[in-house]
């Protein structure tokens, strides 16, 4: 992927527009896509999911809270929310949290190669607010509880293998686990107004039993260079493992991350910004800010959950906002990729695409109703940038 330095151009409603401010004074603007559009074009009408969609492209309704998933006999949870995808055979899984309290845990659906389902288990229950988390690369789900001293369950997207409690990742409000295979390291975003942003470096890479809890270490600038500290006490009681480290950067309210070529990005709903750490170079900075759009409205808003695809596009989840996916391309334009109608009291959660890049799954966490009851997780199909 790609790695993008500063989001220079937005793609709006009916116009381009540049981010300005000083951050962005004096540079040399990226040229937006057609106006209005995006690399994917114009959104047409709603389907009959509610659901507007680029030409060529397609949506269908997976699972619904409280009922069963088509072709099985398993009850979909209710709030999905974080979710990822695994290669299985010729087919797939998908997984998805539940973000609920009490109960949560997280569920999965089969998929064969026509992407027929096939199936759909739970895979942890007995948890609390099972919000985001991430994909190791030895094919794990780890799931994270967005609660006070909440903790990281890892777990078996087959249902084959019992969920395990990972004490050595820290004890806070979790949010999103993100793997880098180069450094060794699993990140981690916290979701509080002054939450961190952690890194753990296991003693063995493949084992997470064990191993330290770092945090970043800058300082108040929204660019700058980074340094990794080691977190005393990951238990976080009685004091909180973001207030343990002189130095740690805070940052206001963390969200989705997603890692790629040595790069991780990283979302923060408090001040609806998107941040970019080179983990090269060892420094940081801003991919999107909407407080730096001039020219319109802000495209994206209520960033939440994030990921990204070989193209090196990112795909960004809002919450709230226009109940859109946006996606930021390569060239720093920004532009609506999906929009749901009908569903303002709800939000977009767990974007992961199928392992060959043709079908993106997420969900509406409170659907139509605006009750944790009343999630909808979806799939769209369709000719995405290879």
């Amino acid at each position: 992927m790609e790695r993008r330095t500063l989001l220079r151009a937005a793609v709006l409603g009916g116009s381009s527009a540049a981010l300005g401010g000083t951050l962005w004074r004096g540079a040399a603007y990226a040229a937006p896509a057609q106006p209005g559009a995006g690399p994917y074009g114009a959104l047409g009408s709603p389907d009959a999911n509610g659901i507007r969609l680029p030409s060529g492209f397609t949506s269908r309704v997976i699972a619904r809270s409280g009922q069963t998933v088509t072709g099985t006999s398993y009850t979909w949870h209710n709030a999905p929310d974080g979710g990822a995808c695994y290669v299985d055979g010729t087919g797939w899984i998908y997984v998805s949290n539940s973000e609920i309290n009490p109960s949560g845990g997280a569920s999965a659906v089969k998929f064969s190669s026509t992407g027929t389902i096939t199936g759909a288990y739970r895979i942890l229950a007995g948890t609390r607010q099972n919000c985001a988390g991430g994909k190791t690369p030895w094919n794990t789900w780890l799931s994270c509880e967005e609660v006070s001293l909440g903790y990281v369950y890892e777990t078996d997207p087959w249902g084959v293998q019992s969920a395990t409690r990972r004490d050595a990742m820290g004890r806070f409000k979790h949010e999103a686990a993100a793997a880098d295979p180069v450094r060794r390291v699993i990140y981690l975003t916290e979701d509080e107004t002054n939450g961190r942003f952690y890194r753990f470096v296991p003693t063995t890479w493949g084992d997470l039993s064990s191993g330290t809890l770092q945090v970043m270490v800058a300082g108040t600038a929204t660019s700058g260079s980074f340094t990794w500290a080691n977190v005393p006490d990951p238990d976080g009681s009685p004091t909180t493992t973001r207030t343990q480290v002189s130095g740690s950067k805070s940052f206001n309210g963390g969200e989705g991350c997603y890692y790629a070529n040595d790069t991780v990005w990283f979302t923060t709903k408090g001040d609806n910004r998107v941040w970019q750490l080179n983990l090269t170079t060892n420094t940081y900075e801003l991919a999107y800010d909407d407080s730096l759009v001039t020219g319109g409205t802000a495209p994206l808003t209520g960033v939440d959950n994030i990921t990204g695809t070989t193209s090196g596009d990112l795909f960004v989840a809002e919450d709230g906002g226009n109940m859109e996916i946006c996606v930021i391309t390569p060239a720093d334009v920004i532009a609506p990729f999906l929009r749901i109608d009908g569903q303002s009291g709800s939000e977009i959660t767990g974007p992961a695409f199928s392992p060959d890049g043709t079908r993106l799954y997420f969900s509406s966490q409170r659907g139509t109703s605006g009750s944790s009851s009343g999630g909808i997780t979806y799939e769209v199909k369709g000719p995405f940038r290879a």
